[in-house]
């Protein structure tokens, strides 16, 4: 049995002013994944069939787009998904995203609205640019997930395994330490996976597919680890032992199998000429 290493959840604090590695993680998901993503569109050993979907340029102006979109579709999603009473007992709560609470799947949706109007105002095919966006997700789901484990959050259900862990506001028994869980298989894992679609697979020239392995790879990463990790005490009970996770992922997962199988039935453009061919 382990004891939760209490770390302050407040890097630095300046008088009333805070900074917390909650939002760290976030600045820093923000400015890795953009520089990643900046990366891939430069890579010219990427795009044997298809030139990137946009331009390094034009990833500037969607890291905002997408920053409002995590932020706005994070915090509605906890507030819709989880705690919807807040709409009618304490709204002006919800704008205090300061005070935690943000879901996952909310952002995905905030991200999916966003990066759907900026294809639409740059007139750039939304299926494409949605697998650069996903191919830098699980930075993100890493850092947060530390993050999470930092903050003695979202902790797991009791366990006797040697490396379960004593969380501070969790009781006394130990339990699964599932922040660190999903660190490693929706952050480390998922992108290694992502990666070798991208860098070795080459599959950012088949529309579609490297975000359809997102969305099935985190979805059933998901599903599974709900299974050992707590459900927040204000959630209810759904029968057959779900949790709003597993049924917010379930649909994750079909509509990746099916971008999946339509981009690899896709048949590939002619091979472009390389630079020094032409």
């Amino acid at each position: 049995m382990l004891h939760f290493p209490n770390i302050n959840p407040v890097l630095v604090q300046i008088g009333p002013f805070a900074i917390r590695w909650y939002a760290l993680a976030y600045v820093a998901t923000i400015l890795l994944g953009w520089r990643y993503v900046v990366g891939m569109v430069r890579n010219t050993k990427l795009w044997t069939h298809r030139a990137p979907p946009a331009t390094a340029l034009e990833v500037d102006d969607l890291i905002l787009w997408l920053t409002l979109g995590v932020i706005v579709g994070g915090r509605m999603g906890h507030v819709l998904f989880y705690t919807p009473s807040l709409i009618w007992t304490d709204p002006v709560e919800i704008l205090k995203t300061w005070h935690g609470g943000m879901s996952f799947h909310g952002g995905a949706i905030g991200v999916l609205v966003a990066g759907l109007a900026f294809a639409r105002a740059k007139k750039i095919d939304p299926l494409r640019l949605g697998d650069i966006i996903v191919a830098a997700e699980p930075i993100g789901g890493f850092l947060v997930r530390i993050a999470n484990f930092i903050n003695g959050e979202l902790w797991g259900r009791p366990t006797r395994v040697p490396w379960g862990m004593v969380f501070p506001d969790a009781g006394p028994l130990p339990r699964h330490p599932s922040q660190l869980y999903e660190a490693a298989l929706e952050g480390a894992l998922l992108f290694l996976v992502l990666r070798w679609a991208t860098h070795k697979k080459l599959w950012l020239n088949r529309r579609g597919v490297v975000m359809g392995m997102f969305l099935t790879g985190y979805g059933l990463i998901r599903i599974s680890l709900e299974n050992v990790r707590e459900p927040d005490s204000y959630m209810p009970n759904f029968p057959l032992g779900l949790t709003m996770g597993m049924m917010l992922s379930a649909p994750m997962v079909l509509i990746g199998l099916f971008l999946i199988w339509r981009g690899l039935r896709e048949p590939l453009p002619p091979a472009m000429a390389s630079e020094g061919t032409r």
